[in-house]
């Protein structure tokens, strides 16, 4: 049983037999002859009145959107299968989740050939396990994962829709992003969406009906736990000392925090102009940078060696023990160019800190401006670092907001309401799956 996490009960077991008895009255799925039935064949886990889920996502990073949501689930009768590239991450999710993953080398970037061998090999997957739902994450992993769903005849198929990565493309790579995420919202027979402002867009452009995709409370793949991890109070004081003293950072110093990957799309250009400007007018102003380089997406030449050069930056490099980091900081910055919900932004307020981020999808659901934090616009440094110099000359702001955005998350964006809404969500669709089966 999952820490902490008190059970919802387990899946109606009549869903399942009604599921199980009509199997082989099943409406084919497509036209081809040669397609499973949803329900046949029912596996061993059918028999004992289990419901199999498989989560699918291109690299095994991403997995983070479901941690703690595979143990819940798990817990409440769920045996949950995750596929992802394979690598120590993955390992590492298996053991803290205790699920069985299942390695498939997926790429990011466009690799056909790769890419139908990671098609054949999660349909033969799903063909094994016959699980009756497939929850896929990620444009490559949503993709592939509910294509091989549904031509193994899995059910129900759910394309969770982190973000819109095509926002940031141009020309035959837009309208090959945009093909994909059209192809996985018809593929689906259910789209959840993490914010209300990329659903809005994902309908406005037509990659999926209005009546097919849904946002689960106020947003976020898995909400934050703002009552343990996430909690300043549980941390010593001396830990953001502590923390700066790790990187030479004097105790008086005001820090800006980034956390991300050192991306293009993520606002690196613009930050790096707005600290030009902004260390000139405060010397005591330092810089800290958390997060891997980027070499698919990196910032102009220049950039980074130019931060890196710099005495008062800081860079940490990956490091997702992100508490201790985030005391370190007065202010945390995303300049970023799209995002679905940034994680990094709950992450923050929970742990009060003052939140500069930009007016973009995403951002705007996770940012509350002028009471949890300041929405500037995005590629405008200069704008940039207004916002910024809002919060380096009022300190007083800056803890406001910051006690704002933290009772913010704890009323709305709980992660043991969230893990209840999807286990609701996956009952709800076995529900409907029952009645239309009988």
């Amino acid at each position: 049983r999952a820490v902490g996490i008190p059970p919802l009960g387990r899946p109606d077991v009549s869903i399942l037999a009604r599921a199980q008895s009509a199997g082989s009255r099943a409406p084919l799925i497509g036209r081809s002859r040669n397609r499973l039935h949803p329900m046949q064949g029912t596996t061993t886990a059918m028999a004992r009145d289990t419901i199999t889920l498989v989560h699918v996502t291109t690299v095994p990073q991403s997995l983070r959107f479901v941690a703690g949501q595979a143990a819940y689930m798990q817990a409440n009768g769920f045996v949950i299968h995750a596929v992802s590239s394979p690598g120590p991450v993955l390992s590492q999710f298996a053991a803290e989740e205790s699920v069985t993953v299942h390695p498939i080398p997926m790429a990011r970037r466009v690799t056909p050939l790769r890419d139908l061998a990671a098609l054949s090999a999660l349909w033969r997957l799903f063909r094994r396990l016959r699980p009756q739902i497939v929850h896929a994450h990620t444009p490559k992993g949503g993709l592939l994962g509910m294509l091989a769903a549904r031509l193994a005849g899995v059910p129900i198929r759910i394309y969770h829709m982190h973000g819109l990565p095509f926002v940031t493309a141009t020309g035959l790579k837009r309208k090959l992003l945009m093909t994909t995420e059209t192809i996985s919202c018809r593929v689906a027979t259910q789209v959840l969406c993490v914010s209300r402002s990329v659903r809005t867009m994902a309908v406005g452009l037509g990659l999926c009906p209005p009546t097919k995709i849904e946002v689960l409370l106020h947003g976020s793949c898995n909400g934050i736990d703002a009552q343990t991890r996430f909690n300043p109070e549980r941390l010593s004081p001396t830990t953001g000392r502590e923390t700066r003293a790790r990187f030479g950072i004097p105790p008086q110093a005001t820090v800006v925090g980034f956390v991300g990957r050192l991306a293009r799309a993520k606002g690196l250009l613009e930050l790096a102009e707005a600290w030009t400007k902004l260390r000139l007018q405060h010397p005591d102003l330092h810089l800290l940078l958390i997060g891997p380089p980027e070499p698919g997406d990196p910032p102009p030449p220049g950039v980074l060696e130019q931060l890196q050069a710099d005495a008062r930056v800081h860079l940490a490099g990956e490091d997702w023990n992100t508490p201790p980091l985030y005391l370190a900081m007065d202010i945390l910055v995303l300049p970023t160019h799209r995002e679905g919900f940034p994680i990094v932004l709950l992450e923050a307020a929970a742990m009060a800190r003052a939140i500069v981020a930009t007016r973009v999808t995403g951002c705007l659901d996770a940012v509350q401006h002028n009471v949890t934090g300041i929405l500037v616009e995005a590629h405008d440094a200069e704008d940039l670092a207004a916002g910024l110099q809002r919060y380096l000359v009022d300190a007083d702001l800056r803890r406001r907001h910051g006690a704002a955005a933290r009772t913010w998350m704890l009323h709305d964006f709980s992660d043991r309401e969230m893990r209840a809404a999807i286990h609701q969500h996956y009952v709800r669709q076995l529900g409907e799956l029952g009645e239309r089966s009988v």
